[in-house]
């Protein structure tokens, strides 16, 4: 910035001198006159009448304080004019000094070129902006042109490499190849899914729409979530789905059977998602917890689409709403859900979930968890977004990590192992078995090479709320029908509600 100089021919008034001197002379005279001069007043009156009978050396004593009286209020009146004109004289200068410096800047002259900045967004990606300046013509001229004054967006994004050797594997799971000794002859002979590829163009094709929409990117941790996705065979032509990834949290399902009462909270929810990909025929007359707010959201919905006030676009919407409820009513009335708080799962996109090829795993497939030097049976329970992997269920994640919740993942980093055994399903489902699965997750991973002998399959117990004797249908409740507006990352259930 150029320097600013003061023209010779141009002066600002100085500072008044001579009043500030008569007000430090009067704040003076005012410090003397209450603390010394009373004193020295009273005193003298004193020594005067001393003498005198004690009527005169009272009167005395009113005359001496009638006199600092009169002599307090004069003083305290000058000092008071004399800081008011000080104070006033004061903000006069500094006005004077503040116009003067206004009038002498100089007008800021913009040079062409490019003015450049660096700032993280919220999502953790650098972002760089640029503006360039250069001359242009009259403003009314520069108003018609389209080129005068435009806007680029740029979003650059680099694709990762699979993880495909045993070595790349353990940088982020060092423990994998004396939990799975087989593994890594199993790797030698394996291939990239190209299930990783999609995965990572359903990434991008996301990051397209939302950059041209302006919306908010996919968060950096979000684009880079998946290490690697690989094709196995094991003994016997065994299918290995092997996954290498972070792990975020669901917290979906619901069971009537099992978990006849949910919190307030829950059945109210607008959000929550009571079914999971995995599920299977009541067992019990007990009615499902989430009923109740599934069912008072409809009468909501019919009784909004009954109004006449209510818009067209809104009562289109509506239809739609209440038929999704209703559908999801039936299968609330005849199917039970996994329950992510209480049910050890794991979740898969759902594009894989629905895939007719043989190395997709689909819902209720075996599965194992491994993280640090533990080995967590499970089975695949739900499906959820196309463009993110490495999911579990709320009782696997705070397992892992005790601090974990609906809104904190147990794993940010890409240190997980999913081992999943796509067509190992039961033929028919029912209510999970953890002593089953752990059974038959160890046999599966003995057709691979079996495990360490320093390590084992971890043993799951049941933690639901026992049961009382007699079960009360839940209260029902009015609520309101809003448009659902679902968090990045909640899962999404597979099939739809209604199918069998």
């Amino acid at each position: 910035m150029e320097s600013r100089k003061t023209p010779k021919n141009r002066r600002v008034k100085g500072f008044p001198w001579m009043r500030a001197g008569f007000f430090v002379l009067a704040l003076g005279l005012t410090v003397l006159v209450f603390t010394g001069f009373p004193g020295k007043v009273k005193r003298g009156l004193k020594e005067v009448f001393q003498k005198d009978s004690g009527k005169r050396v009272a009167d005395a004593a009113v005359l001496v304080r009638d006199a600092e009286a009169r002599v307090r209020a004069e003083l305290e009146e000058i000092h008071g004019r004399e800081k008011a004109a000080f104070e006033k004289s004061l903000a006069a200068a500094e006005k004077r000094a503040a116009d003067a410096e206004e009038r002498l800047v100089e007008p800021e002259v913009l040079e062409s070129g490019a003015i450049t900045d660096v700032r993280k967004l919220r999502s953790g990606i650098p972002f760089k902006t640029e503006v360039k300046i250069s001359k242009g013509g009259v403003a009314s001229s520069e108003r018609d042109e389209a080129e005068s004054y435009t806007a680029s967006y740029q979003v650059a994004l680099r694709l990762p490499e699979a993880a495909k050797s045993m070595a790349e594997l353990e940088s982020t799971n060092p423990e994998l190849s004396k939990i799975l000794p087989g593994l890594g002859g199993l790797l030698e002979r394996g291939t990239v899914s190209s299930w990783f590829h999609k995965l990572y163009e359903n990434k991008v094709l996301r990051v397209r729409r939302d950059a041209t929409s302006l919306n908010e990117l996919l968060t950096k941790h979000n684009i880079y979530d998946c290490e690697t996705i690989l094709h196995l065979e094991a003994a016997g032509g065994r299918k290995v789905f092997f996954m290498q990834a972070e792990m975020d949290v669901v917290s979906d399902g619901s069971d009537g059977d099992r978990l006849p009462k949910m919190p307030d909270s829950i059945v109210n929810s607008t959000h929550y998602q009571p079914f999971t990909s995995y599920g299977w025929i009541k067992e019990t007359e007990t009615p499902n917890p989430m009923l109740a707010g599934w069912e008072a959201r409809i009468r909501a919905g019919e009784k909004e689409l009954a109004d006449r006030t209510t818009t067209a676009d809104r009562k289109r919407w509506l239809r739609e709403r209440v038929a999704y409820l209703k559908r999801g009513v039936d299968d609330l009335k005849r199917r039970s859900f996994l329950v992510a708080e209480y049910d050890p799962f794991v979740v898969v996109p759902v594009d894989i979930l629905t895939s007719k090829d043989a190395y997709a795993p689909k819902a209720g497939d075996y599965a194992v968890v491994i993280y640090g030097k533990k080995l967590y049976p499970a089975i695949v329970g739900d499906g959820g977004p196309s463009f993110k992997v490495g999911e579990g269920s709320l009782r696997m994640a705070r397992e892992i990590n005790a601090q974990a919740s609906p809104y904190s993942r147990p794993v940010s980093d890409l240190k997980v192992s999913y081992v999943i055994f796509p067509g190992s399903r039961e033929a028919v489902k029912g209510p999970p078995d953890y002593g089953k699965w752990r059974e038959r997750c160890g046999a599966l991973l003995g057709e691979m090479g079996g495990i360490g002998e320093a390590y084992s399959l971890h043993e799951w117990t049941d933690i639901f709320p026992k049961l009382e004797a007699e079960v009360l249908e839940p209260e029902p409740v009015e609520i309101q029908v809003t448009p659902p507006t679902p968090a990045s990352g909640v899962s999404v259930p597979v099939p739809a509600p209604g199918s069998p």
